[in-house]
């Protein structure tokens, strides 16, 4: 899948890269070779494509806040977001995102995590 790199050295500490469609932002230009880190970040854009990019974001946050409510934390709460899930779960293999289905991260909504 098509996309842009871009490098931002202010991003938060705890953040390597994030994907706003049709951009992967990493912290550090090192970042742009890790494969893995490039796999997960694909993921996102499929999502992201796939529920016409605001909604994907709308989504996002409202599993977010869902998950911090019921877990008080944030990076628990962070990583139980099913796009997230899916994105961990698949990103050591790099054909997934050739492979992958559509709608995949719905699977992992309602799993515990």
């Amino acid at each position: 899948m098509k996309h842009f790199s871009l490098i931002c050295p202010w991003l938060p500490k705890n953040i390597a890269a994030l994907t706003l469609f049709p951009f992967i932002i990493y912290k550090k230009r090192d970042y742009t070779a890790d494969a893995i880190l490039l796999n997960h970040e694909r993921i996102h854009l499929q999502q992201q494509l796939e529920l016409l990019i605001l909604p994907f974001y709308l989504w996002y946050a409202v599993e977010f806040l869902i998950h911090f409510t019921q877990l008080k934390d944030k990076r628990k709460a962070y990583r139980a977001i099913s796009f997230e899930r899916e994105a961990y779960a698949n990103e050591a293999n790099l054909l997934y995102a050739e492979q992958r289905k559509a709608y995949s991260f719905l699977k992992y909504l309602f799993k515990k995590p």
